[in-house]
C-alpha cells in the first residue's frame, strides 16, 4: 500500500494538495515551502519538477519553472533537497514532472532517486497509455511506485475504466480541457463532467485540479470527488508574499 492510499484510508473527502515547483522562488526553498506545507495541515503535496518545454502547465507555472531553472535547480539538487525533508515530513508527496526528464536522468536511476526520497506515487502527463502498459507499468511496480493518469471532459469511458483498472493512488480529474491556471467560478459545464465522472462509480479515489484556486472552487470540487490540487493560485501567492504567508493562503480554504 502506498503512502496516498493510506491516506484515503484515514480521509477520503475534502482533501487538499497543493502543487508548488521546486527551487521557487528561491533555489533552497524546496524544503521550506514543504515544512510550511505540511504545517498549514494540507493532506498531500505535489512536488513540481521544473522542466524547460511543459505540456499542461499555464503561464503562472511555467514562469515558476523558468525562474527556478534560472537559479539553477536540476533534478541532482532537487532529490538531495527532497532527502533532507524525508525523516521530518510526515505528509505524503507525489512527484509532478514529464516523462523526458525521467528519460535524460535514466530511468532506472529516476526511480531509485524517488524512492530514496521517500515519495513513492509520480504524476507524469505526457506518458502514453501503450508506453506504460508495455514498459512503465513493470519499472514502477519493480520500485514499488504508482502512476497518476489524468482524464479530461475529452477523455472516452473506455480510456477512463481503463486507468481506473490500472490506479493505485488516484485519478487526476482535469477541470477543464485546458493548461492549469485560475478561470474563476466553476461552470455549469465543469459541474455536468464531474457529476458523470462520479455516476461511473470507479473503483478509483478522484482527485481534481486546473482551475481551482480558492475557498469556493474547493467545495465546490470536493462535492463531486474526494479532493482537489491548488497549484498556479498558490505559485501567485507565493511569489507575492513569501514562504512566511503560507498559512495564511491555507488556512482559509480548509477552515
Amino acid at each position: 500500500m502506498n503512502s496516498i492510499q493510506e491516506l484515503f484510508q484515514k480521509k477520503d473527502e475534502n482533501l487538499l494538495s497543493i502543487y508548488f515547483t521546486c527551487g521557487y522562488p528561491n533555489l533552497d526553498d524546496t524544503t521550506k515551502v514543504i515544512t510550511e506545507l505540511e504545517k498549514s495541515g494540507v493532506d498531500f503535496i505535489e512536488v513540481g519538477l521544473p522542466y524547460s518545454d511543459p505540456l499542461a502547465d499555464g503561464p503562472t507555472i511555467q514562469d515558476s519553472s523558468q525562474k527556478a531553472l534560472e537559479n539553477g535547480i536540476n533534478l541532482d539538487l532537487i532529490f538531495d533537497q527532497l532527502k533532507e525533508v524525508k525523516g521530518s515530513n510526515k505528509t505524503p508527496l507525489v512527484l509532478m514532472g514529464y516523462l523526458n526528464q525521467m528519460l535524460k536522468y535514466g530511468e532506472d536511476k529516476f526511480c531509485q532517486k524517488i524512492v530514496d526520497c521517500g515519495i513513492d506515487t509520480v504524476i507524469l502527463p505526457d506518458l502514453p497509455m501503450i508506453e506504460f502498459e508495455n514498459h512503465y507499468k513493470d519499472l514502477f511496480e519493480k520500485y514499488g511506485i504508482t502512476n497518476v493518469f489524468l482524464i479530461t471532459p475529452h477523455t472516452s469511458e473506455e480510456r477512463i475504466r481503463k486507468i481506473d483498472s490500472y490506479s493505485k493512488a488516484f485519478i487526476y480529474v482535469v477541470a477543464s480541457a485546458s493548461i492549469t491556471g485560475a478561470k474563476g467560478d466553476i461552470s455549469n459545464n465543469q459541474v455536468t463532467y464531474f457529476e458523470r465522472i462520479k455516476s461511473m462509480n470507479l473503483q478509483s479515489n478522484l482527485i481534481i485540479g486546473f482551475g481551482i484556486s480558492d475557498k469556493q472552487t474547493f467545495t465546490t470540487a470536493c462535492n463531486y470527488a474526494n479532493g482537489t490540487i491548488i497549484g498556479s493560485a498558490f505559485i501567485k501567492n507565493l511569489g507575492k508574499n513569501g514562504i512566511d504567508k503560507i498559512d495564511d493562503f491555507i488556512k482559509p480554504i480548509i477552515s
